[in-house]
Parts: structure tokens; sequence; C-alpha cells
């Protein structure tokens, strides 16, 4: 591949800071900061601009009017949507066909999976469930089953995280599986108690998504004293990665800056949840699942379904990467690399990503050159493995 020479940048790595100013690009990876005397066959002037490594969300089910469920389509569209977010690699989030019934359709999702060249990088699929305790947004409850959890990581080839809950009957098994076979295991959709979160850690379980949505406190059985479960385990143990959808509707940002306190930025990482809807203009637009999804600018996507209990109800997270960096950028006070750290540098920890999430010489060079009005970071170029995959109307 031909090498570009990005010059005149604030080149950022998470977690550090500014580490210098130019960048060569060289046969997919990142060849050098700061080069001397090296031609390169295109150079590009950042225009003092910042230049970070590509955003990863591990937790994204679709985008626009697709889900990745949706069928191989679908997920090319919703690839080729992302870059313009700053997205450079993502965990496609499967929920509702984890089924032996389905394993056909999650082959051919897998084929694209596998394919080097694609739009924005894919580390592997998150499957939610089967096996949790509470079904949230229509997921599967199905008691821990080792039998049915190979059947699912066959057919989907490439499987990066399976979320579970510690309350599930028969999960231990499956933790220990996902464990031997070298997959993240995911706490999420529980009313865990203290015991069972911890069991659950100690088996393997190393991170938790979504973390305070569909995490319930035990029920009060001594009044007055307030019962201890899955959250505070989570935030007690040290070897546990948490993420949060950063929106100011799903979480409130205290619950973001407790996390920060228990676990610093190398603890914390940015996910979307997106869902049908996200990313699309205000408006109401008719779903697959048989109601239609309001989209408002500065709200989660609701479901419009006036006369209906279900009316204004929560429909899904309709948050993109860039506008979610703009609000912990906002919310923490905290050094612009460390926030950074937390859409980058620790999702690629969680996910064990050894060469994304940085811009140090021989990592991917997955990255993007970013504008910022200040309140709102907007992608102006996106490379993902050396490869430019967007440019904005903007850029020359």
């Amino acid at each position: 591949m031909n090498s570009v020479l990005i010059q005149n940048a604030r080149v950022l790595e998470p977690g550090v800071g500014i580490v210098g100013h130019s960048l060569l690009i060289s046969d997919k990876r990142v060849a050098a900061i700061d080069p001397v005397n090296t031609p390169a066959a295109q150079t590009i002037d950042a225009g003092g601009r910042l230049l970070t490594p590509g955003l990863i969300d591990m937790h994204t089910h679709g985008f626009g009017r697709d889900l990745y469920e949706h069928g191989p389509e679908a997920m090319r569209r919703i690839l080729s949507a992302l870059p313009q977010f700053g997205v450079t690699c993502i965990t496609p989030t499967l929920y509702a066909n984890l089924t032996r019934a389905h394993l056909g359709e999650l082959s051919a999702l897998g084929a694209i999976a596998q394919a080097d060249d694609q739009d924005v990088a894919i580390a592997g699929f998150h499957l939610e469930g089967p096996f949790l305790a509470l079904p949230g947004a229509g997921a599967s409850t199905l008691d821990g089953d080792v039998a049915l959890l190979d059947d699912l990581l066959d057919a989907c080839k490439r499987v990066a995280a399976v979320s579970i809950s510690p309350d599930t009957p028969k999960i231990g098994p499956v933790i220990e599986h996902l464990r031997d076979r070298d997959i993240a295991a995911f706490i999420t959709h529980t009313k865990a108690s203290a015991e069972q979160t911890e069991q659950a850690i100690q088996l393997g379980a190393r991170h938790a998504t979504h973390f305070y949505d569909v995490f319930y406190a035990p029920e009060v059985t001594d009044l007055g004293v307030r019962p201890v479960g899955a959250v505070e385990s989570i935030l007690a143990d040290p070897r546990v990665t948490v993420d949060f959808i950063a929106d100011g509707i799903h979480v409130h940002p205290t619950a973001i800056r407790a996390a920060l306190a228990a676990k610093g930025p190398a603890g914390v990482a940015l996910i979307t949840d997106s869902y049908f809807g996200a990313g699309l203009p205000p408006g109401i637009y008719e779903n697959e699942g048989g109601y239609s999804v309001r989209v408002t600018d500065g709200d989660a996507l609701r479901i419009h379904e006036p006369g209906s209990s279900r009316h204004n109800g929560l429909s899904g997270s309709g948050l993109t990467m860039s506008r979610g960096v703009s609000n912990l950028r906002k919310w923490l006070n905290l050094p612009e690399h460390a926030v950074w750290q937390i859409a980058t540098r620790t999702p690629a920890t969680v996910l064990g990503l050894k060469r994304k999430g940085s811009l140090l010489a021989g990592c991917d060079a997955d990255l993007v050159l970013w504008d910022d009005d200040g309140s709102l970071l907007t992608a102006r170029y996106t490379w993902v493995g050396g490869r430019k995959v967007y440019s904005s109307s903007n850029a020359s």
C-alpha cells in the first residue's frame, strides 16, 4: 500500500497526550510519529486538527434503518455508514436470533465478519445472550447450555464476547467455556446477589456491559438496610471493566463519574448500544418490530404508539460514538487523552486487540482526523487499515 504522511496534526496517544505533529502510514500500519526525511506517496496537511485512533464500539445492534440481524446486506450498509462518525472497529451485537433455528443466518453473517476489506474492522461478534436472567429488550433467557453455546460460536465463526447473567441457572460452565476459548464474558441483564456476581468474576467474567442499565439491586429484605448486588461487586473488583451508553438518558453522568472514581479511564469504556433509528434525522420511522420509533435530538429512541401504554417508552439507544465522546468531554473533569482512552484504548484492551486503540508504531492504521466546533466532534477523514474510508464534504 502507498504510504501517507499526515502533517501539521496534534497526534494524540490515548492515556498519554499529544505525542507529535505528524504521522506516517505504511503497509496498513502506523510506521512512525514525527518521521524524519521520510518520503510519502501522499501528504495531507491536517491544519492543526486532532488525530486520534479510531473509535471502537463494543456494543452496537444497528444503525439507521438496519440491524445486523437483518442480514448480510443490512450489515454491509451499517459498516459503510459508521466511519462518518469516527468508528473504525466494532463487535456487531446479536440477540434475537441466538437459537439453533437461526444457525444458517448466523453463518451468513459470520462470512462477512471474516472478510478483511470492510469499511469498519470487525473484532468478532458480541452475542447478547441467550443465557440471560432478564430479557431487557427481548433477549432470550435460557439456562446455561455449553452445547448450544458451541453451536452458536461455530455458526458465527468469529465471536469476541458473549453477555451472560451471574444469576442464570447453570451459568458457571458457560463462563468457564468462554474463558477457555479466550472469548470475553460480559455481565449484564441481572439482579444477581453479590455472591453470585463474585462467583461469575472468579470463573472468568471480566467486563460489564451497558452498566447500570438492566442492573437491578436485590430486593430489600431488612428495612433500612440497602442490599448489595452486582453493581457494587463489579465496582469493587479492579479486575472488572465496565462500559456505559453515554447519551445522558440511559445513564446519569454521575454514574459514569462514580465508575471512573473506582476504576479510572483504563477501567471504563464508551459504547452506543445503537439500535434501529440511530443516526437518522428527527422524525418517526416504521421498523420491522411492528411499531414506530421516534427520533429526537437530545433524547434516546422512543416508541411512538399514541394511545398505547408503551407510547414514549425507550426503544433503544440512538447514540453515535462521536456524540458519546463529545458528551464525555462536557461531563467529565478529565484530561483530553483520558476521554479518548475511554473510547479507544480501553475497549481495545477489553477485546484483546493489541494493535488497536493506539497510534504507536506498529499499530493498525485505524485513525481519525477531527473537526471540532467546541461542542461536537465530527470526522474529517477516517482511515481503516491505512485505507481512507471516509472524507467529509468539508475536506479538501
